[in-house]
């Protein structure tokens, strides 16, 4: 006996409440279904159905190989997928988003020789800081560093740790000073993010693991990090960023890091995607090679 289908036809048949229903997707006569779980129960000696001539009732059995089957024959279909899709290569048209900061300063890094290795993929990029209703705008990949991911049927794949740092130009601290207290920081001009519920406040934990909450005054505020950069390194005040966002003002001088010991809270690069049970290749793609990128701290 083909157990495979026999156990495609008890599915059809629980799933459709009768073997003439069954047998009429299926394009053959009842009797044949009929013939098949009755072979199939006796192989596995308990009897799956109660038929009547009124109704078709499962048993206690056979409610615990109907789960079974399910298990199994979407794993075989996943399979079966997943080895076709292997000898694919990505093809079509791959929409990505990304907040602004992230496109202007890290798609550059990878993205064309991600291009490059898939010739057949054209890349859509929406780059952006507001919230993206994935399914709604049709968009495949989200790449997103933050602290916070509100619960959805959207699954999140962990790619990177952002570290946030205090950072000034050096002549803004030459001019009013490098605090060295939660008392001189408080004082200092704020630059802010105004997307952030509380622009103005900081949440530091000091080296002995304390707590600490800073009101700042702001001079200015934008919805652009940025715009936000590059007052920072015109020297208007003290601001906060993610590190790839600063890591060349630092390494060439321009910013430097303000009122250390102290950390904020650190944030992390996620890519972001709508739950399927099968990923197309252009997305598999791009998440393996995304993983892979960042499995290697870039931003340190």
């Amino acid at each position: 006996m083909d157990q495979l289908s026999a156990m495609q036809t008890f599915r059809r048949v629980v799933d459709l409440g009768s073997f003439s229903a069954a047998a009429a997707q299926a394009g053959v006569s009842h009797t044949v279904l009929s013939r098949q779980v009755k072979n199939l129960e006796r192989e596995l000696g308990s009897q799956l159905l109660n038929r009547t001539t009124r109704r078709l009732q499962v048993t206690e059995a056979g409610a615990l190989f109907y789960r079974h089957c399910v298990q199994i024959l979407e794993q075989m279909q996943a399979m079966s997928l997943e080895l076709s899709e292997h000898q694919q290569q990505p093809v079509g048209t791959l929409r990505l988003s990304v907040a602004s900061a992230f496109g202007d300063l890290e798609l550059g890094r990878w993205l064309p020789d991600f291009v490059e290795r898939y010739p057949r993929l054209h890349v859509e990029l929406n780059c952006t800081d507001r919230f993206v209703d994935l399914l709604e705008e049709e968009i495949d990949v989200c790449l997103r560093v933050t602290d916070h991911l509100p619960d959805s049927s959207l699954v999140a794949r962990r790619l990177a740790s952002s570290e946030v740092l205090l950072v000034a130009a050096p002549g803004y601290l030459a001019r009013h000073g490098q605090p060295t207290s939660i008392e001189e920081l408080a004082s200092h001009a704020l630059l802010g993010y105004s997307r952030l519920t509380h622009p103005q406040r900081l949440q530091l934990s000091g080296p002995a693991g304390e707590q600490c909450d800073v009101l700042m005054p702001r001079r200015l505020s934008a919805n652009s990090p940025m715009a936000l950069r590059a007052a920072a390194i015109g020297g208007l005040g003290i601001a906060s960023f993610d590190r790839f966002i600063v890591v060349d003002a630092l390494k060439d001088g321009r910013l430097v890091p303000v009122f250390e010991g102290w950390q904020l809270p650190a944030r992390t690069l996620y890519a972001v995607y709508p739950q399927s049970r099968y990923l197309a290749p252009k997305v598999r793609a791009l998440l393996d090679y995304v993983q892979e990128y960042y499995s290697t701290p870039r931003w340190r």
